[in-house]
């Protein structure tokens, strides 16, 4: 792929189709040429990551020359990429963004035309120069005033223009800054839904702060990219055309003396850049880290002080901090030595000009207000790079949040929906495994050539020892993962053909550790069926067993719920969960671990409801109690990702070596008491 067949994707909403790009060929590039799509893969919307890798695969393939040209062009490309990327954010905003651009321009022509006010007062007012034909055939009748009336008038016309351009400036400023706020916010809620989005393997492993700091922290560079990049760097270079036109007009010499300190500002920046890129990525890295490192600490603080780790903790979080801090300190450091470049050079360029400039005056060529006109318009024109170059590392830092943001973006979704996938509204719930083979890393096999069908009004238990794979087993119905082997059947089509929250909309889950959301503890039952009416509700939570023990709180359904539930016991939370499952009346509850921490006496009182209100639903309990599931409709034994047997329990127990073992030892005496000491074993 050449580079002028690299096609930029910046579209935010698209983010699903990013991931498939960017694949890495099997053998290097044998010569430069060949090294164009390195630098298009850089520019696509892959993962900034993996663009890497495929330039740095590229290094040993071709010579230095055409390295150093190789990676000229990937980051151009790239900041090409990130430039539209940060546009495409801006588009439902076009109104305001021409808005601010029209009050730019205006701001820009009241900046050039505040200074011939001072060169009208030093050169026809203090010096005695005519005043031009230009301005009396617009005022007619300004030469018969008198010199002090010209002075106020012309101080007067000075002041108004400066403060209207103030005006403007602070005008689109405050729009700047308001519809940088609108962008964060529309690609903070866009990032959420595709977090939400991507697999559930994907978030079991990466790092649940490092998400959120992307998510709150790194978002943020849409602002910066914005209002501290774009909008500045556009209206610098508007500037530059309108000051620049005007100059060559004055004086062409110092006009192009004026364009010398462009290299020299180019040489500071190709400098620098590679230093504020490497050290605004180790700032994100350690910033991101520190976040890690206390919520890691919070999240477990009840085992940090049952093991007396307070100061540990705090000796942790204390060295990653100071990590941060000197990577932060580092930054700002080259960010100043920059800034302190770019002073020098434009003060040299002002310098260059002056003298120059007054060699002119001293010659005639030019007159003294003249001259100020330009030195006010050389300032015009560096104080907007002089700010760029002061924020040079923030906007750096928001590039590298950028990429991070992006490599999210860069993810695939979920389990994908087929063409032409249908609604699952009138699912009745048989389920159907057709030899089902799952591999979480492609290897080792966590379930294998599993088949079994279960029916409407069927109570279908699933029991094994630890690690035989019941839990991944029913993570396929509602596809948090697919299949690797074989089909999922409801109702005789592929879960893969139904529309995924259609399908999900069907199946109810109730998780051995269920999460309690901020609210109520009638909305966190709610939850389950947010339209649910306070009957449904409290029928639910009857039929979980937990009815009373909300009756008893001071403000019943109403109670507040603490951080994750936590003043509550295992045992009711477990039951708030189960009966956020129940009251959304799906076709197909699975239970897992349902009573993991009950006593025996809620136990078969909870299984009691469940088997009562079995009927036209399809029920599936992973239980380790098998005394709770002895009647049910039937019963699977996994042992190693397989079905080792299936029936009744009277027929196990006369069939299964296997099952009459675990039976066995629950049903003695020794084994009932350690089964009700420890509950469910680990997972």
């Amino acid at each position: 792929m050449s580079i002028r067949h690299a096609t930029f994707s910046s579209t935010p909403h698209r983010s699903g189709s990013a991931g498939s790009s960017g694949t890495t060929p099997a053998t290097p590039p044998r010569n430069c040429g060949q090294c164009s799509w390195a630098i298009a893969a850089v520019a696509l919307n892959a993962s900034s990551r993996q663009a890497i890798q495929i330039v740095r695969r590229s290094i040993v393939a071709v010579s230095p020359r055409g390295l150093r040209t190789i990676l000229r062009w990937a980051h151009r490309l790239c900041l090409v990429a990130l430039a539209r990327w940060t546009a495409s954010w801006l588009r439902p905003y076009r109104g305001r963004v021409g808005l601010i651009l029209v009050l730019s321009a205006v701001e820009i022509g009241l900046t050039a035309l505040a200074p011939w006010a001072l060169k009208l007062i030093v050169d026809s007012v203090l010096g005695g120069e005519p005043l031009p034909q230009q301005l009396l055939g617009v005022l007619p009748g300004l030469d018969t005033v008198g010199s002090i009336a010209l002075l106020v008038i012309f101080a007067a016309s000075g002041l108004l223009l400066q403060v209207a351009a103030e005006v403007v400036r602070l005008t689109h400023t405050q729009l700047e800054v308001e519809m940088g706020q609108r962008v964060v916010h529309d690609l903070r809620t866009r990032l959420l839904d595709h977090l939400q989005a991507l697999p559930l393997g994907h978030h079991l492993k990466h790092r649940t702060a490092d998400a959120v700091y992307r998510l709150d922290a790194d978002t943020y560079c849409i602002n910066d990219l914005a209002t501290g990049g774009l909008f500045p760097i556009s209206l610098a270079a508007l500037h530059l055309a309108v000051m620049f036109g005007i100059l060559i007009a004055i004086d062409p010499t110092l006009a192009l003396l004026s364009l010398g300190v462009a290299p020299f500002l180019y040489l500071s920046l190709r400098y620098h850049a590679t230093t504020l890129v490497e050290r605004a990525e180790k700032v994100k890295t350690q910033e991101s880290g520190l976040v890690e490192r206390a919520y890691e600490t919070l999240r477990s603080i009840a085992a940090v002080k049952t093991f007396a780790r307070e100061r540990h903790e705090l000796r942790r979080y204390a060295d990653a901090g100071r990590e941060a801090m000197r990577a932060r300190v580092r930054l700002t450091w080259q960010e100043s030595l920059f800034s302190l470049a770019v002073t020098a050079i434009t003060l040299a360029g002002t310098a260059v000009i002056l003298v120059v400039g007054g060699l002119h005056v001293l010659e005639g060529a030019l007159t003294v207000g003249t001259l100020l006109v330009v030195i006010a318009y050389l300032a015009s024109v560096y104080d907007p790079v002089s700010a760029i170059a002061h924020t040079v590392g923030t906007l750096q830092e928001a590039v590298v949040s950028a990429r991070r943001v992006r490599d999210l973006f860069a993810l695939r979704p979920e389990v994908p929906e087929a063409p032409g996938a249908v609604d699952a509204s009138a699912m009745s719930g048989t389920i159907c495994f057709d030899g089902v083979g799952f591999s979480y890393d492609g290897d080792r096999q966590v379930l294998d050539d599993v088949t079994f069908a279960a029916h409407p009004g069927d109570l279908v238990a699933i029991v094994g020892p630890t690690g035989a794979g019941k839990t991944t087993l029913v993570h396929l119905i509602p596809r948090l993962f697919d299949p690797t082997a074989g089909r999922v059947l409801i109702d005789e089509r592929n879960v893969a053909d139904y529309r995924l929250r259609s399908l999900r909309e069907r199946i109810a889950l109730a998780p051995q550790d269920p999460v309690l959301f901020a609210g109520t503890i009638g909305d966190n039952i709610r939850y389950g069926r947010l339209g649910a009416s306070d009957a449904d509700v409290e029928a639910a939570a009857r039929s979980a067993q937990i009815h009373e023990f909300i009756c008893s709180l001071p403000s019943g359904y109403e109670t507040p719920v603490d951080e994750a539930g936590a003043t509550l016991s295992g045992g009711e939370r477990q039951r708030l969960g189960i009966a956020r499952a129940l009251v959304k009346q799906a076709p197909i509850l699975i239970l897992d671990e349902p009573a993991s921490s009950l006593d025996a006496i809620a136990e078969a009182a909870l299984f009691n409801a469940i088997r009562k209100g079995r009927k036209g639903r399809t029920t599936l309990v992973i239980a380790h109690r098998l005394a709770t599931v002895r009647d049910a409709t039937r019963i699977l034994v996994l042992d190693g990702g397989r079905v080792a047997a299936a029936g009744t329990h009277d027929h196990l127990v006369a069939t299964s070596p296997l099952y009459r073992r675990m039976w066995e030892r629950f049903s003695s005496p020794r084994g009932a008491r350690a089964a009700l000491a420890t509950g469910a074993p680990a997972r």
